[in-house]
């Protein structure tokens, strides 16, 4: 089964905790996260091919009772892939990276990326040591995988199916100051004791 990327999206943050924060991928993960509805747990990334899976990572070990998700593409896990070995040796237990897999790198002009060549990113997933790793078929796994994003204790690895597609974007702030600056202020109040 192949989803549509924006419902997906949507579905993953509809019942989203107010401990729960979002590093969208480059482009259109962060369109739809937007589109899903402006947040400031959300991190959006503008000119950062290949961080968001880092990114993550640093947020989930400083923050240990903040649940991170990051929501990226195969375009940008591909590039960042040497990340998911570092975040299988620190094991974050509250960290949950989804790729949205619709085998082709949608911000340059949909060539085709390598997952649609036989790379396999749940294989490097667990060859990395990430501890579940899901491959999401069908809405039953996909409702599943939001819950999961919540509640998982360990690093958990996805991957959602996606139909090749170009809605409208939807363009959230740009000033990394201030994305920066709300997400901080949103994590203060989310963990506080």
């Amino acid at each position: 089964m192949m989803f549509e990327r924006r419902a997906t999206m949507a579905t993953l943050l509809a019942d989203r905790p107010k401990n729960l924060f979002l590093v969208p991928g480059l482009g259109s993960c962060t369109w739809d996260a937007f589109a899903a509805g402006d947040d400031d747990r959300n991190f959006y990334l503008w000119g950062a091919m290949g961080g968001a899976a880092m990114i993550g990572l640093g947020l989930a070990l400083a923050k240990p009772n903040a649940r991170v998700a990051v929501v990226t593409g195969d375009g940008e896990m591909l590039m960042g892939m040497g990340s998911l070995a570092t975040i299988g040796v620190q094991k974050p237990k509250n960290l949950s990276i989804v790729v949205f897999d619709n085998g082709l790198y949608g911000e340059t002009g949909m060539q085709e990326s390598h997952t649609s060549g036989g790379v396999d990113l749940l294989e490097v997933a667990r060859g990395c040591g990430i501890e579940r790793v899901m491959d999401i078929a069908d809405e039953a796994g996909l409702k599943e995988l939001a819950g999961l994003l919540a509640t998982h204790e360990g690093t958990l690895f996805a991957r959602v199916r996606i139909a090749p597609d170009d809605p409208p974007r939807v363009l959230p702030e740009k000033d990394g100051i201030v994305i920066k600056d709300r997400v901080r202020r949103a994590v203060e109040i989310a963990t506080r004791p």
